[in-house]
């Protein structure tokens, strides 16, 4: 691959080997989908950062086409980018943020002989970006894994001390993000994990979660989840017309994801969206409590319509409009 250019990657075997060829630099890869628009403008801002940073290799590998890559590093949404160091993914960004990437690839590129002033300016960013992390839910678990895979034994056990309690909370994985894994340990003073923390303030580890629940004050600090199918009822009844789909709207996620909106705008009825993607729970529970086992989903007046196939059918015959409407 030329210095300055953008190499496109079509298999395991080609990735693994440019990540060898290129063990002692940055590679940066960006897994894409011909059919998002936010792909192809993503492209472009590689394409920049190619010719900017000709010490780093940049690559893109279409994610539906070549799966167990996909799989391997749990793309679950496009557009997403992996940097390596040493063959070791170091970092990730999910999502069309062409300031955040060029900012990532400005520090992962740089040499470790920073003047003072660039550090200040990093350790700011890193501060005010681990200051949302851990206000992003009302309770937060910085762990090792994710609640359904944990990857260390002591995430496991805090993960069934919570459930057990049926504490709501939402997770971080650490393995996810090296920066995020050793900044928070500075930014908490606490040097371990898993970490929990409610309304943004550290509770601690392990042992303090253990020592709460002993003590019973475990579910006084803790916010309680509500019940999974009175919470599934509820989002299906939000709006008269709801889809549950990967993304959103305005930035669709999945092929036919994408598809269905198209259908839904043309026929101008209001209707409101939930991304599963940001939901595992509710991307899980659904499928049992609706017997649908994929994604879009379609409800009107929280009952189930049908995904992509019953929506095109349902316009090709005329009634899709009456449907949305509720007159059939």
């Amino acid at each position: 691959m030329a210095a300055g250019e953008v190499c496109e990657v079509g298999s395991a075997d080609q990735l693994q080997q440019l990540l060898q060829q290129n063990e002692r630099s940055l590679v940066v890869v960006h897994f894409w989908a011909p059919w998002a628009p936010q792909c192809a403008q993503m492209n472009d801002v590689m394409a920049v950062l190619a010719k900017e940073h000709t010490q780093v290799a940049f690559a893109k590998l279409e994610a539906e086409a070549v799966p167990e890559v996909s799989e391997k590093y749990e793309i679950s949404s496009v557009p997403t980018f992996l940097f390596f160091k040493n063959s070791q993914k170091v970092d990730r960004l999910d999502g069309a943020h062409a300031p955040e990437l060029t900012k990532r690839v400005q520090r992962h590129a740089s040499s470790s002989s920073l003047s003072a002033g660039p550090n200040d300016s990093v350790k700011e960013d890193l501060n005010m970006r681990l200051k949302k992390l851990v206000n992003a839910a009302p309770c937060m678990l910085f762990m090792k894994g994710t609640p359904k895979e944990p990857r260390c034994g002591f995430s496991k056990q805090i993960v069934e001390i919570l459930n057990k309690h049926d504490i709501s909370f939402s997770s971080f994985d650490i393995f996810s993000d090296e920066e995020v894994r050793q900044g928070l340990k500075t930014y908490s003073n606490w040097p371990t994990y898993p970490q929990l923390y409610v309304s943004g303030e550290l509770i601690g580890g392990l042992d303090i979660v253990k020592e709460l629940e002993a003590s019973g004050e475990l579910d006084t600090v803790c916010p309680k989840t509500q019940k999974l199918e009175s919470r599934l009822k509820a989002l299906i009844n939000k709006a008269p017309v709801m889809l549950f789909m990967k993304g959103s709207k305005q930035v669709a996620k999945c092929g036919f994801s994408k598809q269905i909106v198209e259908i839904m705008n043309n026929t101008g009825v209001d209707y409101e969206t939930f991304d599963i993607l940001e939901d595992e729970e509710v991307r899980q529970g659904l499928k049992t409590y609706s017997n649908w086992p994929t994604y879009p989903q379609l409800y009107v007046k929280g009952e189930l319509v049908g995904g992509l196939d019953i929506i095109k059918e349902l316009k090709e015959t005329g009634e899709l409009l009456p449907v949305l409407k509720g007159e059939n």
